[in-house]
C-alpha cells in the first residue's frame, strides 16, 4: 500500500480496473463492503471514492441494484476546432500531457502531398499523449511549416497545446477533417495503453489560416474513451 489516503488507494485501484478493461463499460463494481473488507478500512472510506468517481462521471449508483461503470465516453465536436485541453476541463475533469516528440523534419511524399508543399520541405513536428484524468484520450501527431513558425520546437506544450500556439499566430479560416476507423499499431498501443484489438478513430486534419496551410495533424482516439459529433444546419 501506498502513502496515500485509502479512499484515493481504493479510488485508484477503481480507476486502474476501468483502465484495464477489468470494470467494463456498464459492469458492475465490487459492493462497498467489498471494498472495506479487501482494503481494511471503514465503508465511509470507500464511499467517499466511489461518491468521487461518481462526480467525475466514471461510475453511476443504481439504489438497490449497485454501482456501475457508465459509458460515458470524452465528446469532441467534429465539424468545430477546439482546445483539448479546455474541453476536459469543461467536464469537471483533470487534463494532462506528454510530449513524446518535438523535433525537425522534412516532408516525404505522402506529408508534402497532405500540406500543399515540395518533397524535402522543412517542417517542425510533435507528437503529444492527451489525457483526461490521467486515461490517454488522443495521440496527437503534428506538422507544421517551419518557415511559417520559427519558435515551434520552443513552446513548452505541457503548458499550452499545439492547437492554443497556433491559434495565436495564425488563426483558423478553414479546416478539413477525413475520419476513419482504424486499429492501433503497436507504437498506438503503447501510447494509449490500449491492446491490439481496440478499435480507435483517426482523425486526419488540414487547418488553413487564410491561404496558407499552416497544419497537418493526425488525431488518434480510443474508440472505448472517445467520440466525435457533427451539428449541420438545414441547408448547410
Amino acid at each position: 500500500m501506498s502513502n496515500r489516503p485509502r479512499y484515493q488507494q481504493i479510488k485508484g485501484y477503481i480507476l486502474d480496473g476501468i483502465k484495464q478493461g477489468t470494470y467494463t463499460s456498464g459492469s458492475k463494481i465490487p459492493a462497498e463492503v467489498e471494498l472495506a473488507k479487501q482494503f481494511e478500512v471503514s465503508r465511509m472510506t470507500v464511499n467517499k471514492a466511489i461518491r468521487d468517481l461518481v462526480q467525475e462521471n466514471l461510475l453511476v449508483r443504481y439504489p438497490g441494484m449497485g454501482t456501475f461503470v457508465t459509458d460515458a465516453k470524452a465528446e469532441s465536436p467534429l465539424v468545430d476546432i477546439r482546445n483539448i485541453a479546455e474541453e476536459v476541463v469543461q467536464r469537471g475533469h483533470r487534463y494532462s500531457c506528454s510530449v513524446i516528440k518535438l523535433q525537425e523534419a522534412v516532408a516525404d511524399e505522402v506529408i508534402a502531398m497532405q500540406m500543399g508543399v515540395p518533397v524535402g520541405t522543412s517542417l517542425y513536428r510533435s507528437v503529444i499523449v492527451h489525457r483526461e484524468n490521467d486515461l490517454p484520450i488522443q495521440l496527437e501527431n503534428r506538422f507544421v511549416i517551419a518557415r511559417l513558425l520559427p519558435d515551434y520546437l520552443n513552446q513548452d506544450f505541457t503548458a499550452g497545446t499545439p492547437h492554443e500556439y497556433l491559434s495565436k499566430m495564425y488563426p483558423v479560416s478553414n479546416v478539413e477533417h477525413i475520419v476513419e476507423a482504424i486499429l492501433p499499431d503497436p507504437n498506438v498501443q503503447q501510447l494509449l495503453d490500449i491492446d491490439a484489438n481496440t478499435p480507435c478513430l483517426l482523425v486526419n486534419r488540414r487547418t488553413w489560416s487564410d491561404d496558407r496551410l499552416v497544419s497537418f495533424a493526425c488525431l488518434t482516439y480510443p474508440g472505448t474513451r472517445y467520440k466525435l459529433r457533427s451539428f449541420a444546419s438545414p441547408g448547410v
